[in-house]
C-alpha cells in the first residue's frame, strides 16, 4: 500500500511563506518519511483534545499536522508552521 501525500490550501500557503531553505527541508522530509509503503503512524503523534483524529510530525522546529485517511491511503497536510504558532 503505497501513500500518497496531498496539501491542503493553507498548508500550501504556510510553506510559501517560508525561506528557500527551510521549505526544501520540510519537502525533503515529507518526501522521505511520508510517501510510499511505510505505516504515516511510525513517524508521528496521535493528537488529542480539540485536534483528535489528526496527526503531528516533528521538522526540526516545524510541525507538520496532518490527517490519515485510511479509505483513501492518503496524507492530507493541513498546517505546515514553526511550532510555537501550529495550534493557534
Amino acid at each position: 500500500m503505497t501513500w500518497k501525500v496531498e496539501f491542503d490550501n493553507r498548508a500550501r500557503k504556510e510553506l510559501r511563506k517560508q525561506d528557500p531553505e527551510t521549505q526544501k527541508r520540510l519537502l525533503t522530509w515529507i518526501s522521505e518519511n511520508l510517501t510510499g509503503d511505510a505505516n504515516p503512524r511510525d513517524k508521528g503523534a496521535a493528537l488529542k483534545g480539540r485536534f483528535r483524529g489528526l496527526w503531528r510530525y516533528r521538522v526540526g522546529d516545524y510541525r507538520v499536522v496532518c490527517q490519515i485517511k485510511d479509505e483513501e491511503v492518503l496524507i492530507l497536510i493541513l498546517r505546515i508552521t514553526h511550532r510555537k504558532d501550529v495550534y493557534d
